[in-house]
């Protein structure tokens, strides 16, 4: 997928590896919605939940995107903040936005790819172009594109605009959810993506093996104790689960990592199954579309050459085959 640059798109892409190791860059956009529309954190405010003020820019297949779609399905915020879902089956120019089985065109802006919005909130942008996007339908503008700020804007700055459910992020928890979003973005949320970009065997080998040791470990975890930060579901867990949703049916094969499915952690398939049968979860959740999203978009992953690390495989395990008789 392209860029803008200075503005223009373009399918010269700069390069997002350093020493073959996959970097992501930070996103550009990021303000806040707050409850009374002043400072946010580290002063990045300005903007106020108001009731139907914001649309938001989404894709099925990605997992950041992903997890504000689910944010905004927790909390209730379905008639507050209006969405477009992009297609699945093209990137012409980036995430497109057209009629399409399961997608939702933009009836806000009525673009057609999302860099349109980018250059519309600023002529001269160069960078990466992303979903999710919230856009401010008040000042014409981009509030954010940095999924773990607007997961945290829906959980908390519209509780006077129609906003429901539990508080994910606790105050009380908020060092434990923190240190542990911390592990999981690196290993495993970002990690799967360090296996399927990396550019040499040894930046994909040092991924693979950080993320399946992160694995066991919240495997472990989640042996003695129900969620991540104890017995409270908070955003921590939502943010594991975008990607391991994701994981056997996208990440194990096509990003090559195959040491293990996740149906084979007893604890972390279960966890898996808890948090999709969650109220209004399986709803917004389309496993074709993500399938799609990567499989047909994403082909340059499968010609790299790699020798995948997994599966682990016993070929000299007990087999059942004497049961039946030799001619």
């Amino acid at each position: 997928m392209g860029m803008l640059i200075d503005g223009k798109w373009t399918e010269d892409e700069v390069t997002q590896n350093q020493g073959g190791k996959f970097s992501r860059p930070d996103s550009i956009f990021r303000n806040w919605v707050t409850t009374d529309g002043f400072s946010g954190p580290s002063g990045r405010g300005g903007f106020k939940a108001e009731p139907s003020r914001y649309h938001l820019y989404l894709s099925h297949n990605c997992p950041w995107a992903y997890r504000t779609l689910l944010f905004r399905k927790l909390k209730g915020l379905e008639n507050q903040v209006s969405i477009a879902i992009s297609a699945s089956s093209c990137k012409d120019e980036g995430w497109t936005y057209k009629k399409e089985a399961g997608c939702i065109p933009d009836a806000v802006n009525n673009i057609t790819y999302l860099h349109e919005i980018y250059t519309k909130a600023d002529a001269e942008y160069t960078g990466r172009v992303t979903v999710p996007t919230l856009w401010d339908k008040k000042n014409q503008t981009i509030v954010s594109n940095e999924s773990s700020e607007i997961i945290r804007m829906f959980n908390s700055a519209f509780e006077g605009v129609g906003s429901v459910g539990p508080d994910y992020y606790p105050e009380k928890l908020r060092g434990d959810i923190d240190a542990i979003n911390e592990v999981v973005y690196s290993n495993v949320n970002n990690g799967v993506y360090r296996c399927g970009f990396a550019s040499t065997q040894e930046a994909y080998e040092e991924a693979f093996d950080r993320l399946f040791n992160t694995l066991d470990d919240l495997e472990n975890t989640l042996n003695s104790q129900r969620y991540l930060a104890g017995g409270t579901l908070t955003e921590a867990d939502w943010r594991l689960f975008s990607t391991l949703l994701r994981f056997d049916i996208v990440y194990y094969g096509l990003f090559k990592c195959n040491k293990r499915h996740i149906y084979e952690y007893p604890n972390l398939w279960n966890f898996t199954l808890e948090l999709y049968q969650y109220p209004g979860v399986a709803e917004v959740t389309e496993l074709e579309h993500i399938k799609q999203g990567y499989y047909a978009n994403m082909q340059r992953l499968d010609v790299k050459g790699f020798v995948p690390r997994g599966p682990n495989l016993d070929f000299m395990g007990r087999h059942d085959r004497d049961r039946l008789p030799k001619h």
